[in-house]
Order: structure tokens, then sequence, then C-alpha cells
């Protein structure tokens, strides 16, 4: 099976910068490339606009998020896209991945922090069952 259009769930997590390099490994396989997708709830953009005073301020916070991520994809010289899109991460990751033309899903089996794990384990629970296409949780 060629895996030439991936789809990378993010959080910029450790456990999602385990799960880009794993992505990375595989779009070199077939010379493919990474979509990554990042998911805005709204509680965490309620929290965002409270806490920082403009949408510049918002946006510049969670590509700083993404960093590590992009920057791995940078440094590996991997043709890649970032999309912030809004709704609770699994319902939004699970639309976003089976309305796009995707060989497979990468998404780490964690987020955040230990309080979000058992949030995040579902995320990533809720993915593999949803998604049409074959999904990588790596742990």
């Amino acid at each position: 099976m060629m895996f030439k259009n991936i789809l990378l769930a993010s959080d910029g997590s450790a456990h999602s910068l385990r799960a880009a390099e794993k992505a990375i490994g595989l779009a070199k396989l077939h010379n493919g490339k990474i979509d990554v997708v990042y998911s805005i709830d709204g509680s965490t953009s309620k929290s965002d606009v409270l806490t920082n005073n403009s949408k510049y301020e918002v946006e510049k916070k969670r590509k700083e998020k993404l960093a590590p991520v992009v920057d791995l994809l940078e440094k590996e010289a991997i043709a890649y896209q970032v999309h912030m899109i809004h709704g609770e991460p699994g319902p939004a990751v699970v639309d976003f991945a089976n309305k796009g033309n995707f060989d497979c899903v990468v998404v780490g089996s964690r987020g955040l922090n230990k309080l979000q794990t058992m949030v995040l384990g579902s995320v990533s629970h809720k993915i593999a069952k949803r998604v049409n296409v074959p999904v990588l949780i790596v742990k």
C-alpha cells in the first residue's frame, strides 16, 4: 500500500512529535506529502481570546505549539501543509480526514499533559474507529 498523502493530527505535544517522526518515515518511503491538522476546540479558542489580546497573538501561539513539528518537516525537506481546524479534536479530525484524499492518518496516542491523557487517549481511539483509511497510532 502506498502512503503518499498522509494526514498528521498534531497538538504540538511530545507524543505528537513522535507521531510526526513516524509520518515523515512513511512520507519518505513513497516521496509523499504530509498535511498537519491542528484542532482548536471551543474552550481553547475562548481561553486563547481571553488571555491574548489579538487574533494575531492567538495565531502566533498556535504556530509556536506546532513549531517543533514544522521544524522537523522543514529539516527533513518533506512537502507539507498546516491546517488549523475548529471543533472538538476527535470529530473535527475525523471529519477533515474523511473529506480529504488521504492514504492514512497518523496520530500520537496521548496529548499535552498527564491530566489530558484519558481525554486524548480517547481522541486517538475515536479517530481510529471513525476514519475511513488506515490509522497509525504512535505510542
